[in-house]
């Protein structure tokens, strides 16, 4: 079996390689898979992780043994799930409470590209409570996490404010249900109720000021790589605001993923979300994908495609 690997060689230090086939568990689907989406976060492992590494969270693709315990899908379904760092694969186990059915009509790269950016920003937004009637500031909305964000926030009755890195990027935010598109320190904004903060740094100390007290703010990301920092009068001038660092794989502990995914996907059918597909390119050569991921050249989803 092939896969993608951490390598000292080859384009962006990643390669495929023969790996061992999966073992599943008796709780696990294998799955021959079909089309894997790329995140931000796995580009730091691949500067990170020794070489031979295994990587990968989002898959898509066929269940072709259904679990021993008899939970899951059957086997010829079409499923979507997540990953424990192994999903850059032909075949990969999966746990069945990770997975979720495709419907009809959904393809391949648009349904691997749901699990790690839809849960993301539906569990932040969860955190930020009744959204009805309420301001959202999201930043970094021209990621997958914030165009996800961005339509569930809409969806959900808010006014939403979606804050980007250049112009280039703001294409298509507005269609997506943003009712302002703003670059990172173009002008105060209005007060918001709500900042969903995935750049991190300067940028969230400029999107707190904005918050009104008794408002949330959730940090699903630290794309500047930045300490963070707060006004010094953070507390004094905005009490009762609540302050959530999200971790998606700590956040689904507590949550039915395989209901998420479904609930996801069918908001897909239903045209009330669209997961951004950006660039899809064949497995082989990820080099260049990866590449533009890491400049913001795409904004929005890179999939890798089987």
């Amino acid at each position: 079996m092939k896969a993608l690997v951490t390598a000292t060689d080859g384009a962006y230090g990643i390669r495929l390689d023969a790996v061992t086939e999966p073992r599943p568990a008796p709780g696990q689907a294998l799955v021959e898979v079909r089309a894997v989406a790329v995140n931000r976060g796995e580009l730091g492992f691949l500067e990170r992780l020794p070489p031979g590494s295994r990587l990968g969270w989002d898959v898509a693709g066929t269940v072709v043994r259904a679990a021993d315990d008899g939970s899951g899908p059957a086997a010829g379904t079409r499923v979507v799930g997540l990953a424990d760092r192994d999903g850059w694969a032909e075949r990969v186990a999966l746990d069945t409470s990770r997975l979720a059915k495709i419907p009809g009509g959904v393809e391949w790269a648009p349904a691997a590209a749901l699990p790690v950016a839809g849960l993301t920003a539906l569990n932040a937004l969860r955190h930020a409570g009744r959204l009805l009637g309420r301001t959202v500031l999201i930043t970094g909305a021209a990621g997958g996490v914030g165009r996800i964000a961005v339509q569930l926030a809409a969806a959900a009755g808010a006014r939403v404010i979606a804050w980007v890195g250049s112009p280039e990027r703001a294409r298509g935010l507005a269609e997506l249900g943003a009712d302002v598109v703003d670059v990172y320190g173009a002008r105060n904004t209005e007060p918001v109720d709500v900042l969903l903060d995935g750049c991190g740094g300067e940028v969230l100390a400029q999107g707190f000021q904005a918050v009104v007290p008794g408002g949330s703010v959730v940090c699903f990301g630290n794309s500047a790589g930045a300490e963070l920092r707060l006004p010094a009068d953070w507390g004094r001038a905005r009490p009762g605001v609540s302050l959530y660092s999200l971790g998606l794989f700590d956040e689904i502990t507590r949550h039915d993923v395989g209901r998420d995914l479904a609930f996801l996907l069918q908001m897909v059918t239903e045209d009330r979300i669209d997961p951004q597909v950006a660039l899809v390119t064949d497995w082989s050569a990820p080099g260049e994908a990866l590449l533009a991921l890491k400049a913001r050249t795409v904004a929005g989803k890179v999939v890798l495609t089987l």
